[in-house]
């Protein structure tokens, strides 16, 4: 598989481009992200097209590609709208090449909070979880650390 080809695909992803999710993935491809784990490019295209389903205008944003061997690594900005407010995830994906070149496994790492913390009444929750938990930077001559209050 042409990676640049993958790229072009996932950065144009429509509900019609779905049809053609057999030439970029094996038909027992598993995928995993933190709220979703299918197996076969059929339930990988269904979770795509829930995708569509649930949000408003998504898109993906390749920033950075890595190739090792059989093993991609993409770095990407996932944008969309939900209820009118937009919606922006950083992320990268782990993708497993099977022995035809197609995607076997495809692992989403990103993190929830990122997503929690943009919606309204939960967002406020964990916006402040996250200022009570932060580490201030320690003072360089002490070496300590200083945490916020």
């Amino acid at each position: 598989m042409k990676i640049d080809k993958l790229v072009d695909w996932y950065q144009k992803l429509s509900p019609s481009s779905l049809n053609s999710i057999g030439e970029f993935y094996h038909e027992s491809a598993s995928f995993q992200d933190p709220f979703n784990r299918v197996q076969g490019s059929a339930q990988i295209a269904a979770l795509l097209q829930h995708m569509f389903d649930t949000t408003e205008n998504p898109g993906f944003i390749v920033k950075q590609i890595h190739i090792d061997g059989d093993v991609i690594w993409i770095s990407w900005i996932f944008c969309c709208g939900l209820r009118g407010r937009k919606i922006t995830i950083e992320g990268a994906s782990q993708l497993v090449l099977s022995q035809d070149g197609r995607i076997i496994r495809h692992r989403d790492y990103w993190d929830a909070a990122d997503l929690y913390q943009q919606l309204p009444l939960i967002g406020t929750m964990i916006r402040t979880l996250k200022r009570r938990f932060k580490v201030k930077t320690g003072c360089p001559s002490s070496g300590k650390l200083l945490h916020e209050r």
